[in-house]
């Protein structure tokens, strides 16, 4: 049999491998599976692969790797195609594409005709929801509808990320537990805020260039130089906060509870603040108003502005 997975949900394709793989038992996997890149894989080295008789089973999977992606127009791709008619009965080539490839190629026409195709596209709106709750009751747990809401606008729509925040939500409410918006709240980062943070990381420790590449990521990652101006005011405010209230000897969780901020927001603004005298995050603060200012105004690029501020604090 042949089959194709392809698409960007790596997770979802991740397990549809798992489970074509598991047709093979377990304790004879070693002598009936074999993985093979396809970036430069010969047509004798995967015919000798799923020519191979299966030991002591039924099957024998081959799984190669972006195969597709790499096949070059032409005698190799016309060869190949060829081969895939003959692939033995007892053998299950599994094609997995990690990237896009060219659908109008000759390969990716065929399997469609003659394999099994399974695209896996990212999950969104209410079937991104069912998913969230179904995967949840898989761990013993329930989730809110305002608590899964809330995790799809932190973690966004990769499964394999939500996976992960969802075995951490779960182990933390145990079994039969229920994950509301509070639980969601105090142990669901943002990313966006991960990456500001990365950013003031290494703003504090005066990384001229690995600031400036911070500053660029969060240009790339969609989002506007006003904003991030908005919330490196924020973040300097917190700062500003953290370290008036640390220096009156309060706790972490005091201080995350008097500044209405979640308690790891408040520690990682602990490490970061000891790269900032109170002078320093005072014309911080000053600098990054009067830029907002003119950029409302337009007096000034907010992303050329940015840069120089970034430049000049890491000086």
């Amino acid at each position: 049999m042949l089959y194709l997975l392809y698409g960007p949900d790596e997770f979802t394709r991740s397990e549809a491998l798992a489970q074509l793989k598991a047709q093979v038992p377990e304790d004879l996997a070693d002598l009936n599976v074999s993985a093979l890149e396809g970036r430069r894989l010969k047509l004798d080295a995967l015919a000798a692969a799923c020519e191979a008789l299966p030991f002591i089973a039924e099957k024998r999977v081959v799984v190669v790797y972006d195969l597709i992606k790499h096949q070059k127009a032409g005698k190799e791709r016309d060869e190949l195609r060829a081969y895939l008619e003959r692939v033995p009965s007892t053998t299950d080539l599994i094609l997995v594409e990690s990237e896009d490839f060219d659908k109008r190629s000759v390969l990716f026409t065929y399997l469609k005709k003659a394999g099994e195709v399974r695209e896996f596209l990212p999950r969104e709106g209410a079937d991104l929801l069912r998913w969230v709750a179904e995967r949840a009751k898989a761990l013993h747990v329930t989730i809110e509808p305002a608590a899964a809401n809330r995790l799809l606008t932190l973690a966004g729509n990769d499964s394999r990320a939500l996976v992960n925040e969802l075995a951490k939500l779960a182990a933390y409410v145990g079994a039969r537990g229920r994950i509301t918006l509070a639980v969601v709240e105090l142990l669901v980062s943002d990313d966006q805020e991960q990456n500001l943070f990365a950013f003031i990381d290494e703003v504090s420790a005066r990384r001229r260039g690995p600031a400036l590449a911070g500053l660029r990521r969060l240009l790339d990652d969609g989002q506007a130089a006003p904003y991030i101006l908005f919330m490196l005011a924020r973040q300097v405010r917190v700062l500003l906060g953290v370290k008036e209230l640390a220096a009156q000897r309060m706790r972490p969780d005091d201080i995350a509870s008097q500044l209405g901020q979640r308690p790891f927001v408040v520690r990682k603004a602990m490490d970061q603040a000891r790269g900032f005298s109170d002078a320093d995050l005072l014309r911080l603060h000053d600098r990054v108003l009067t830029l907002d200012q003119a950029t409302k105004t337009g007096r000034f690029d907010a992303e050329a502005g940015l840069e120089l501020l970034v430049a000049e604090l890491c000086t």
